[in-house]
């Protein structure tokens, strides 16, 4: 019994000693990170920021043509301070780890700040932590959750694996050149998961959704392709209603997107389940967008 009370002792006082060790960097690149929006400061920002990130923001930036880097520091709100935050647990795996807070997290919107979590995510560079994002779970519907945080039971943690640290580094992706034409992809997929990739570099997935996404790197002039594939979700029918339309957003103020690509099923019928299809940006179309 001593000798498992002495195991048992050392492997609680090595975990403290982990999260001690963790804590300290991960929340010193956050705390840069963040001044780094507030302060619109680009050489920190990325210096700081995961490498996937940059280029991932970078890219949603240009494909709606806004200009970069100065767009990456337009929020509606400041990143949330951890001041006054209940400090959960860090975890690491591999070149990966995460972050949990508890308690009033103000975005400063106005308004009392309720009780909820904040996962911050973070990636391994070569001269250490590197922010990743952050995940605000509102503990509104969640009443027993919010309860169990509160008297410092971890068990919601520990049973969410989208909480936890994966250890897979997200793929940094290939930088876009600024789009020629800004479009969007509009899915409707209720019982099913949909999967579109354009022109082979913007890839979306849709998953019981109504939902549109940019396109990552637009729409070019002349022939553009889109690729899908569909199944069926568990407890759907594989025989709802579904949508997938690419849209052109115009640069005329109070002009409609053009709807350019469409696939639809009716209610009862099967969706193919793979399939490619195109649409063309005419000269006629592009002179529209434009509002020649």
């Amino acid at each position: 019994m001593n000798r498992l009370f002495f195991a048992l002792f050392l492997s609680a006082a090595s975990l403290t000693m982990a999260q001690d060790e963790l804590r300290p960097g991960l929340e010193t690149t956050y705390n840069a990170w963040r001044e780094a929006m507030i302060r619109k400061d680009v050489e920190v920002w990325q210096r700081v920021t995961a490498e996937h990130r940059r280029v991932e923001v970078r890219n949603r930036i240009v494909s709606e043509k806004l200009p970069f880097p100065a767009t990456v520091f337009e929020l509606p709100a400041p990143p949330p301070s951890l001041q006054g935050l209940k400090f959960l647990e860090a975890l690491q795996n591999g070149a990966t780890a995460k972050a949990a807070y508890f308690g009033k997290i103000d975005f400063g919107v106005g308004g009392a700040p309720t009780d909820n979590l904040l996962v911050l995510a973070f990636v391994k560079g070569p001269a250490g932590w590197l922010y990743d994002r952050a995940d605000f779970v509102n503990l509104a519907a969640l009443p027993v959750v919010r309860k169990e945080l509160e008297e410092g039971n971890l068990k919601y943690l520990k049973e969410t694996p989208e909480i936890q640290p994966s250890g897979q580094v997200p793929p940094t992706p290939i930088p876009v050149p600024p789009a020629k034409h800004v479009a969007k992809v509009y899915v409707f997929c209720p019982g099913r998961e949909v999967q579109v990739q354009i022109n082979k570099v913007s890839r979306h997935r849709f998953a019981n959704a109504k939902e549109a996404q940019i396109v990552i790197g637009g729409a070019q002039d002349g022939p553009n392709e889109v690729q899908y594939t569909v199944k069926k979700l568990e407890g759907g029918t594989g025989k709802e209603v579904m949508t997938i339309r690419v849209y052109l957003m115009s640069e005329v103020v109070g002009e409609k997107p053009i709807k350019v690509f469409q696939y639809q099923i009716a209610a009862g019928d099967a969706a193919k389940p793979v399939d490619t299809g195109t649409f063309d940006v005419t000269p006629a179309i592009a002179a529209k967008l434009v509002g020649h």
